[in-house]
């Protein structure tokens, strides 16, 4: 019987390993910026940027709700449509002749350029950020969803066929299982650029927001400030990736086992 070589690496080394590196581009940062002198308006030391989100953690708080509100609605809404457009698209050719360029010119269009022009026409609220996310997130997951539906054994459609099964019946039992690791992988890339998008509709226009305390920090030389926003940012993309990876390996636990035991 063939058995799989194990890793020779405990699985805490694999956690330790990354954390040792962070440290050290830490302590390299703090080092360096106290040794040459630099201003702290240039490059704030780690050291400045942890306080900065100790002192100022009500309003970042505020701010960090405020944008996790516009990317939850926005991956949402775009999740929503894009499994919608992802099955119309599989389903018909002619759907996708008709829908498909749209999809990818949706891709090809700056969002940074077209932030602006949702902000003429919605205002200064939160339907524009919402759906520069919902734009955002929409590429990858219709993309990838269509994919996976597409992805199943020709002939295995051809035998449910055979039995008398109709088209629902093969999406039911074939092709949306088949599908959904595609789908997962196209989520997780959207999750984690969700936050981008929230974070280019508030730069455009905003009065609350991480994007907005960026823009208002920068203003101020309060560098220390716009970093803590930044790695307030990054966490959230890193969260909300980490999230939809968990929600896989609960949904699909099959796949853990497909990737760990070959």
């Amino acid at each position: 019987m063939r058995t799989e070589p194990q890793s020779r690496w405990p699985a805490w080394l694999s956690w330790l390993i990354p954390l040792l590196l962070v440290a050290l581009v830490i302590a390299g940062w703090e080092i360096a910026v106290r040794v040459r002198g630099t201003p702290r308006w240039f490059l704030p030391p780690p050291s400045a940027v942890a306080s900065a989100l100790v002192t100022s953690r009500g309003t970042l708080l505020h701010h960090t709700s405020v944008t996790l509100e516009e990317v939850a609605l926005g991956f949402l809404l775009s999740f929503v449509l894009g499994v919608a457009f992802a099955l119309a698209i599989a389903s018909s050719n002619i759907v996708e002749r008709a829908f498909y360029p749209f999809v990818i010119a949706s891709q090809a269009i700056p969002i940074i350029a077209l932030a602006p022009i949702l902000l003429i026409w919605f205002g200064y609220g939160m339907t524009p950020k919402v759906i520069v996310v919902a734009l955002i997130c929409f590429f990858p997951i219709v993309v990838n969803t269509v994919d996976g539906l597409r992805s199943v054994d020709p002939e295995l459609i051809d035998l449910l066929r055979s039995m008398g099964a109709s088209n629902w019946t093969t999406y039911r039992v074939v092709r949306i299982p088949s599908s959904l690791p595609y789908l997962f992988s196209g989520t997780r890339i959207a999750a984690a650029v969700s936050v981008i998008g929230a974070l280019i509709g508030e730069w455009v226009g905003s009065s609350a927001g991480l994007g907005y305390y960026m823009i208002r920090s920068a203003g101020q030389f309060a560098t220390d400030k716009v970093f803590a926003a930044v790695l307030i940012s990054a966490l959230l993309g890193l969260l909300l990736f980490g999230m939809v990876s968990l929600l896989e390996r609960l949904l699909l636990p099959w796949q853990r086992v497909e990737v760990s035991g070959g």
